[in-house]
Parts: structure tokens; sequence; C-alpha cells
């Protein structure tokens, strides 16, 4: 949805209804957002303004946001200069993306003040910024300094001057053939025939996405050589009738958001269109809180998830390469024999040689296999310090085997936890799964590096969300994801910790527990009203919970799966292993 110059138009006309509100609270979420808190006949309004460069917008919002400990110092300018004041005014210039609110109030000594803020949403340019009765910036959220003639210069202390645009004012455009020849001219000079495309490069506030939308309900070319003067005509009175209703969009309202496919992406999209009248307040705004709301959150846990992923791929390419030094050291001990055999060749056929001679090699009968064998050997030493420097290798070595023996069942082991990490990111599906997640493997030795990262770590806990606290009240509702089948309540954990506490804490004795075999998954509880019950259990109800178990799997996508099944009492957690690392006996399989 495109936030153009119409759009708001729309939404400062619901606002006009908050004249006379009370400033009295304003937050600062992130560095492109202010929130300003407003009272009016005995309701409460918080009026989001975002200037991101891809989400700029103004509207109501009744979504939370979490705001910092300390407010910024912009917050606290706007907090010293508008707290206390009502909004006198609020309203948009032409079709511009430029909004002005006007504030007046009384100061300690009783005089009236008045403050002025500019929103300006002009993608990576949006500013904020605060005017005294005089036009002088107070301040603003962005500081621009002046270095060329192409920019303002926004710095506290000077004068405000309003943008400058080299595009044409809608609203000025008087008849049909000043229109037609405007894009005509337009794209002649631009070589350019896509009428969605010259509308939004001719006129200020009308976005390609809009002509778009409008031109596949009347169903038309979009090409200038295509399309005929009537099909213009109608374009230009549509656009008349949803501006005029804009400027007119003050009590009740007469237009809507509705849906069409979007050309450029091919997705989903609004549109504003005239509707019925509708009694409901601020609908536009709502629309625009939750779209912008759904549309962030989303965006977020990609970035969230995708900065914690590449951590972890991070971590588990380190411990691949690991494995790979052990893999080497466990070959290289293979040969470890051969140098005990030199060094008792060696020793054994001493006195067929000068001991103090320097040679590179000697042969001599190996009594091993009954046959000679040429042994290397270093020219700088002698006969018996060479025996003695193959024994200490051999000797070495075998220490070794038994060391990298050990370290390469850890990191096997560690590298199946990470793997298992990596299943559970790419399967997230909100925020707060990525939130537990990050807890879980921060507390994890696998992770040292994690814990003293401070700025990866902040990023996640300053913004990570409450969560209920696991507890064995089993009235208590948990985040485990519920199916019912057959009758019966299936249990699945969503990450590892989940998994342990579902399958270790949770489930009775006499529950079923599943889990795929050889692959990644969670763990699936069959929830049993009794133990008697168990038994009772028909082979179709089993697979069906063991395809349920399949597809919250990394085999979800294969046929013939195997999945491991048992009682809860069968399954064991080993001491000291990772979360969601567990063993068990006295099971069966199905294969779905």
């Amino acid at each position: 949805m495109a936030f153009d110059g119409i759009v708001t138009k729309a939404v400062c006309s619901e606002l006009s209804n908050l004249s006379g509100a009370r400033i009295d609270k304003i937050f600062e979420p992130n560095k492109n957002t202010i929130n300003l808190g407003m009272y009016l006949n005995g309701q409460n309004f918080l009026l989001n303004i975002c200037i991101d460069s891809s989400n700029c917008r103004i509207h109501l919002t009744t979504h939370p946001h979490t705001n910092p400990q300390v407010a910024p110092n912009f917050c606290m300018v706007l907090r010293k200069n508008l707290i206390g004041l009502h909004l006198k005014n609020i309203f948009s210039l032409d079709l511009e993306r430029l909004i002005i609110l006007d504030f007046e109030g009384f100061d300690d000594v009783d005089d009236v003040i008045s403050r002025r803020l500019i929103v300006e949403l002009m993608g990576k340019h949006s500013n904020i910024i605060l005017l005294d009765e005089q036009q002088i910036i107070i301040d603003s959220l962005r500081h621009i300094k002046q270095n060329n003639d192409e920019f303002r210069e926004v710095l506290p202390h000077t004068k405000y001057i309003f943008p400058e645009t080299s595009k044409r004012n809608f609203l000025e455009v008087s008849s049909f053939d000043a229109f037609y020849s405007t894009l005509c001219e337009a794209s002649d000079n631009q070589n350019e025939i896509y009428v969605p495309t010259l509308i939004s490069s001719c006129f200020n506030g009308i976005s390609k996405s809009f002509i778009e939308a409008l031109m596949q309900n009347l169903n038309t070319s979009f090409s200038l050589q295509d399309i005929s003067s009537t099909e213009v005509r109608s374009i230009l009175q549509n656009l008349y009738e949803v501006i005029s209703k804009t400027i007119s969009l003050i009590g009740s309202t007469s237009l809507t958001f509705k849906n069409f496919t979007n050309t450029s992406t091919g997705k989903n999209d609004y549109y504003l269109a005239i509707s019925a009248n509708d009694k409901t307040i601020y609908p536009l705004n709502f629309f625009i809180d939750d779209f912008y709301y759904e549309k962030e959150s989303s965006e977020h846990f990609k970035v969230e998830r995708d900065n914690l992923l590449k951590y972890i791929l991070a971590v588990l390419q380190k411990y691949n390469k690991r494995l790979k030094n052990i893999q080497e050291k466990l070959a290289e001990c293979k040969n470890m024999d051969k140098y005990r055999i030199y060094g008792e060749l060696i020793t054994a056929n001493l006195y067929q040689f000068d001991v103090n001679s320097n040679l590179s090699e000697i042969t001599v009968f190996n009594y091993y296999d009954n046959a000679n064998i040429t042994i290397p050997l270093d020219k700088r030493f002698s006969l018996n310090t060479n025996a003695k420097h193959y024994f200490k290798k051999y000797n070495k070595l075998k220490n070794a085997l038994e060391i990298v023996g050990a370290q390469k069942l850890e990191t096997e082991n560690e590298l199946d936890y990470l793997q298992s990490i990596v299943y559970e990111l790419e399967n997230s599906s909100s925020i707060n799964d990525v939130y537990e997640i990050f807890d879980e493997v921060s507390e994890s030795s696998v992770f040292q590096a994690l814990q003293s990262d401070k700025k990866l770590a902040n990023s996640f806990s300053a913004k990570k969300l409450k969560k209920s606290k696991l507890t064995k009240n089993k009235n208590v509702s948990f985040n485990f994801i519920k199916y019912t089948i057959d009758g019966y309540t299936v249990l699945v954990g969503r990450n590892n910790k989940e998994n342990d506490y579902l399958t270790l804490k949770y489930a009775h004795k006499f529950d079923i527990w599943f889990h795929v075999k050889d692959f990644h998954g969670s763990h699936t509880i069959l929830s049993l009203p009794n133990s008697d019950e168990y038994n009772k259990v028909s082979e179709s109800t089993l697979a069906k919970v063991a395809k349920v178990a399949v597809l919250h799997s990394k085999a979800k996508n294969s046929s013939n799966v195997p999945v491991d099944f048992c009682q809860v009492r069968y399954v064991k957690k080993p001491s000291g292993s990772k979360p969601g690392m567990v063993i068990y006996t006295d099971y069966k399989t199905i294969y779905v």
C-alpha cells in the first residue's frame, strides 16, 4: 500500500476530528518514530508518526510500542515544548506528503504560546521538525546540513523552508486537455508510455500503484499508445472523485481500502477507493495501523531470524572445520604402528651400522612381514636418536587417538545440536519463536562468543516479548502446538527447550511419545486420559499422530518416513546432554 499524497490527505481529514485534544504523553520508540499521546472528550488516542524510508506514515495506533528507558534528546525537546498544549489544527498541503500540526496553549505566566510540528514524508528525506511562532526550527528528528544546492538546511535556530518539487500540483489541473497534454509531453520527454508511471512522475502525491489499481478497475490498457481519450477521461474523473472525498472527509467516511493485484510485484496490495458511508470512527487510520503493524512485524521477524541464523551458521561452519581437522588427525593416527615398527627395527639393527654415521635411510629385514623395508632417517641425528623420535611419535599418536576420538564424538554431538537449531530457526513463524531460540543458544557453551557479543545480545534482550513461565501446573496455558486427532490431544514442541519440558515434565508417563527416526524434528506427545488407554489406541490414530511428527520435522517433504514411538516412561535424558537430546527404549516404528 502506497502512502501517497491522496492517502495522506484522507488520513489528515480523519485526524481533523482530534482538534482540541490535549497532548499529555510523548514517546520516541526508535530513531524513526514519534508517538503523541492525546486526550479528548474522555478518550485517549495515540498518534504514530514514522519517518522510516520504506514505511513513512502518520496515523492513530492501538498497537504497543517498546520505549527506551532513557528518552532521546528530540523526545525531551518535544515534551518540553508540546506537553500541555492543545492540537489546534492538522492538515496537509495540497497533495503533498507534508502534514502540519498546529498546537496552542499557555506558558507558566499564562501567555499564549503556539508551536508547529512539520511531518515531511519524503522517503529517505523524511523528517519531523518542531517550529516556534516565527517559523524558526527549534529542533528536528534528523539534522540536515546543506552541502550543495540540492537539499535544504534543517538545523536548530534556522528559518524553516518548505521543500520544493518539480512535479505539477494535480489540484491545479483545470481541464482534461491540460491533463492529457501533460501526459503526452512527459511521454515524449521521458520516452515512457506506461500510463501509471507517467501520471506518478508528472503529478505530485499520486502513486503508481494507485493508478494501476484504478486502471485495473476500469479495465483499460496501461500503454498510452493503446488507450483512448475516453478512457483517459474516465481515469481523470475517478481521480477527481476520490480526491474530492479526501478533502471533505470529516465526520463520517466514504472511503475505504480495497484489494488489488499489484502488477509491479505480483502480490496482493491495497488502494484507496470510494465506498458507502461508514459511521466507524477513524477507519482509514486503524486500517493503516493494522497493515503496517503486520508488515513491520513480518519484516522484523525476518531480520531477527536471519541475523541469528547467520550467527548459528558461522558457528556451524567452525565446527565442521574442527571435525575435518579431527578426521585428518585420526587418519594420521591409523599409521602410528608404522612408527613403532620403525623404532623397533632401528633398535634391533643398530649392530649393523655405525651408530655415529649420518644416514638418510636404512634398509633392514622386517620380521613382521618377512620382507626388507626402507626406513627414512633424519641425517642430523644418530640412529639411536632417530629410533627415539619414532617411539616418541608413536606414543604421541597413541595418546592422541584416545583424546581425538573423544573430541570427534563431542564435535559430532555439537554439530547435531547446531543443525537442530538451524531447523528450528528455518521453521520458526513468529518473532517470539526467534527470541526463545535465542534464549536457548545463549545458555549453551557452544555459543560462548554469543554471550560476549553485547551488541547482538542486547538487540534481542531489549525487544524480547514476555512469555509464560513453564510450570508443572497443567491448567496453565502453554505455547505448545496443539492438535485434536480422533478425540485425543496431540502436543508438539516448537524448540529444543520446549521439547525437553513437554516430554520430561509436562507429559504423563503413560502418554505416547513420537519422533521421526534419524531426522531433526519436534517431540510429539499423544496425551492419554489414563494408563489403560494405551492399549486402546488404534493403528490409524497412531499413523495420524506420526504424520504430525513428520510434518514438524526435517523429513516433512519425504515419503515413507520411519517414526519411532513409545511411552514417555521409556524416554530419558542423558546427564549433560544438549537441550532436546534424549534416548529411548522399548519403542516401535511406524512408516508414514
